[in-house]
């Protein structure tokens, strides 16, 4: 803690805020917070209920400030990202999970209701979020991850086995080929960003590995779509696939679907901030199905 002379938590918070504001950082007032109680360790309920008093500010708060100014992803400050109910384990050479990508992990809940011992896989795990959050939320799911970069690989193996999900490092594109037309679910958030787009935030271009944000090719397609052909490989007769996308993909992505003929019921969903940012699709159980497909919107 800091010398009797020294700031106030509170108004230690307030200078944060105001520095982080001034650096651009969205949520300043947020991540100031999340800071100070990152060094605590009290929670934010307590962390605000200790700046009420005068409570002196946590020793090297000003430096952790400092870094975030610099808009160093707050998550590689703390090495921690929180998503759904889990806790991961994050930092230099892993994509930061998003709360958008929270929706998709909700699909395939929904999808899963009722069903006894799902089998699930999610194809470019990252930080093992999505089959993190898969098998911690359906007891008695066996749920499998796969990841190509070894940065990657090596925080998602810290996440997921705690959580029992059979992590294994290869190449979306042929994975698990010794598991084909077995899984229930198949879900990916795959890379998408085209080559020349260059991502605003400096959160994203400059600390989130490329590996994980462009999806190859001019376009940025090929990863989904290979993610796609994957699913089809991969799914039982009428299993699911559920894949994150851009929102300025979402019609390109159900007409890929679409046109390969193994689809139907293919369904582009809207995230919490009402944008498309996700579509699923059922395996056909015969091509002959799936020229009657038409895409919905939810």
């Amino acid at each position: 803690m800091t010398a009797g002379n020294g700031p106030s938590l509170a108004e230690a918070v307030r200078e944060a805020t105001e520095v982080l504001a001034a650096a651009g950082v969205p949520s300043p007032r947020v991540d100031a917070e999340l800071l100070a109680e990152h060094l605590l360790g009290v929670g934010l309920g307590r962390l605000r209920a200790l700046m009420l008093g005068d409570a002196p500010a946590p020793e090297g708060y000003a430096d952790l400030v400092a870094e975030r100014a610099q808009r160093i992803p707050l998550q590689h400050i703390t090495g921690v990202a929180h998503f759904r109910y889990l806790e991961l384990a994050v930092g230099p050479g892993v994509f930061i999970p998003r709360p958008e990508t929270e929706s998709v992990v909700q699909l395939v809940i929904d999808r899963l209701q009722g069903v006894a011992h799902p089998k699930v896989v999610d194809l470019g795990t990252g930080s093992g979020a999505i089959a993190g959050s898969i098998a911690h939320e359906i007891p008695g799911a066996e749920v499998h991850a796969v990841e190509y970069s070894v940065f990657a690989h090596a925080w998602a193996a810290k996440n997921l086995a705690p959580l029992g999900v059979h992590l294994v490092r290869g190449d979306l594109r042929d994975a698990l080929p010794e598991h084909n037309g077995t899984f229930d679910v198949v879900v990916s958030n795959p890379p998408y960003i085209p080559a020349e787009a260059i991502p605003n935030e400096p959160e994203v271009a400059l600390h989130d590995p490329p590996e994980a944000l462009y999806g190859g090719g001019a376009d940025g397609m090929e990863l989904p779509t290979a993610a796609a052909a994957s699913a089809a490989r991969l799914l039982v007769p009428g299993g699911y696939f559920v894949m994150e996308h851009a929102e300025v993909q979402s019609e390109w992505i159900a007409g890929m679907l679409t046109r390969t003929g193994k689809w139907s019921e293919v369904t582009t969903h809207r995230d919490l901030n009402g944008k498309d940012r996700a579509t699923s699709a059922v395996l056909t159980v015969s091509d002959l199905t799936a020229s009657a497909d038409t895409v919905r919107i939810v």
